[in-house]
């Protein structure tokens, strides 16, 4: 995690009122970007001293563009969403949500009923609704508190697990004049590592196994580890695998890559996550859930993680690492080459990796190359690997086929290429990220990979992305169901069609201002491809909307 780094002496707006203060607070903490949707003070305060506000059509997209900023920026540009109390407040619920599953820290601010009316039934309030979503909530409840408690909110932000903070703002108090100095200075990062006989012991047990493997979660991306993961598995030959959220972690094209998986996994992982002899989990929670990978049970297991309380939450583990992913494994590397100081050869194992691979792909090639229509979902995402330049883009799936779908094929070459998620799993989140993390890295492709039935909960912000030209590229995969529930609905879809969706989405994505096509032809997906990336480049974002057929096919590995 970074620390902010804004105008360290940003002075308050002339308008002089609780508002302008916290968005001077916003400024000095390296605030860019406020989304939101009003009504709520801050936004205008915001754009009084120039910090940009996204104006969204649907709260829960807001809160995925802010979730993506703390991720691409590693929350040195930390994301921020506000919004007004009541319904605002009651539809952003699940976008606090989603980041709180997935643990990535974003500054939540509802503007509040007046303090006389904060608890008086049935208003809603969010400090206590969204309590069970948040790392720590808290009322503003006067002027002289707003350093306190945004001093607070930043260090809960950038300390220990990343997950979101709410404050609420009552309206009646964000319009008061604010007196005296604001003496508020940017809060730190603290870091720690752990005891070090316990780094002793996990080098011991390394260097002892016979056929180790390490599992990399996000704790890689937010604490930078990238050069000490490398390291650490080329000094030792150990095959690394990534969960959802850490893909992108560790260069997939890598000799010794096993890549990431979760609902769907390639060959690779599967083989080495049920043969190795010890895996060594690092920057992970091992948190159980159906979107990720299973751990067999009985596995010996050395746990690194920042939060102790993932310690045998899910997985038992032999030895614990309490401590900073990157500070973990330099110190690991470090206790390692004491005892081997030269690397061991990793040409046998990379051979084991490469041949599996093969055997794997040889058995999804005819998916991924199949010329008929409806098309397979699996050419399309494969033609778009071949396409794009991956060094210089940001891809995201969505929740159901789309993940199942691209995780097992897709190759991350560059840190944090790949934004995955899926603690939580709602329809319609990659599109937000998407746009976020385009804002962040507006050099790069920035992609989202969605179904039909996605884009019926999110696909409004297409024109937030038109309007505030946010040129991302939209893969949409439209089979006409929801397909994966064809298996579990067949009376219901019989009868009552409960499993059928459609529309035509690529003339949808144009009437908001959006390039938007429809492929059918397996001859058009590299052309049509090529054309919305033109698209993007010239500023516009761009929809290629694929008919493909109803696969419920997935890689089990």
């Amino acid at each position: 995690m970074r620390t902010g780094k804004g105008k360290r002496d940003q002075a308050m707006h002339a308008n002089g009122t609780v508002a302008d203060a916290i968005a001077a607070v916003l400024k000095r903490e390296g605030v860019e970007i406020v989304f939101g949707y009003p009504r709520n003070q801050i936004l205008e305060a915001a754009a009084r001293i120039d910090i940009r506000t996204v104006i969204v059509r649907q709260e829960r997209t807001g809160l995925h563009m802010a979730d993506a900023v703390s991720r691409m920026t590693k929350g040195e540009k930390m994301g921020v969403f506000v919004m007004q109390q009541g319904p605002g407040a009651e539809n952003a619920f699940g976008g606090v949500a989603q980041a709180f599953a997935d643990s990535v820290p974003v500054l939540v601010m509802p503007q509040g009923y007046s303090l006389g009316q904060m608890h008086v039934p049935f208003n809603f309030n969010s400090v206590r609704s969204m309590a069970s979503v948040s790392k720590h909530a808290e009322p503003l409840t006067g002027a002289d508190q707003v350093v306190p408690v945004l001093r607070r909110a930043f260090a809960q932000l950038r300390n220990g697990r990343p997950q979101p903070v709410v404050i609420e703002l009552p309206h009646d108090i964000l319009d008061r004049p604010y007196e005296g100095a604001l003496d508020y200075a940017p809060g730190k990062v603290a870091k720690s590592q752990p005891a070090q006989a316990d780094v002793e012991a996990a080098a011991d047990r390394l260097i002892a196994a016979e056929n180790p493997a390490i599992y990399a979660g996000q704790g890689i991306h937010w604490s930078e580890a990238y050069d000490e993961l490398r390291e650490l598995a080329e000094h030792l030959a150990i095959p690394v695998m990534t969960s959802l959220p850490g893909k992108s972690a560790f260069d997939e094209t890598h000799p010794l890559a096993l890549g990431s998986g979760g609902n769907g996994i390639n060959g690779c992982v599967r083989k080495w996550l049920d043969e190795c002899d010890l895996l060594f989990g690092i920057g992970c929670s091992f948190t159980s859930t159906a979107f990720g990978l299973k751990i067999p049970a009985g596995k010996p297991v050395i746990h690194a993680t920042l939060d102790p309380t993932d310690i045998d939450k899910s997985v038992p583990s032999e030895i614990a690492l309490i401590g900073d992913a990157k500070l973990t494994l330099r110190a690991l590397i470090e206790a390692v080459k004491r005892r081997l100081p030269e690397p061991r050869d990793q040409a046998a194992i990379a051979g084991r990796i490469r041949d599996t691979e093969a055997a794997w792909l040889a058995k999804w090639l005819p998916k991924c190359t199949q010329e008929a229509s409806p098309l397979s979902p699996y050419r399309v995402l494969w033609d778009l690997q071949q396409v794009v330049d991956k060094d210089n883009t940001i891809i995201t799936h969505d929740a159901g086929s789309p993940r199942d779908q691209l995780v097992p094929f897709w190759k991350s070459t560059a840190p944090h290429s790949y934004i995955g998620w899926g603690k939580s799993t709602q329809l319609g989140y990659g599109l937000g990220l998407a746009m976020g993390a385009k804002l962040v890295h507006p050099e790069k492709l920035c992609i989202n990979v969605w179904g039909d039935a996605a884009i019926g909960f999110t696909g409004t912000d297409l024109e937030t992305a038109a309007r505030d030209r946010i040129p991302i590229l939209s893969i949409l995969l439209n089979n006409e169901a929801m397909a994966i529930e064809l298996p579990v609905m067949p009376v219901a879809t019989d009868k009552y069609r409960a499993t059928d969706i459609s529309g035509d989405y690529a003339a949808f994505a144009r009437a908001l201002g959006c390039h938007g096509e429809r492929v059918t032809e397996a001859s058009e997906i590299v052309p049509a491809l090529k054309r919305a990336i033109a698209a993007t480049e010239a500023g516009q974002p761009a929809l290629v909307e694929f008919i493909t057929e109803q696969e419920t096919t997935v890689s089990r590995g």
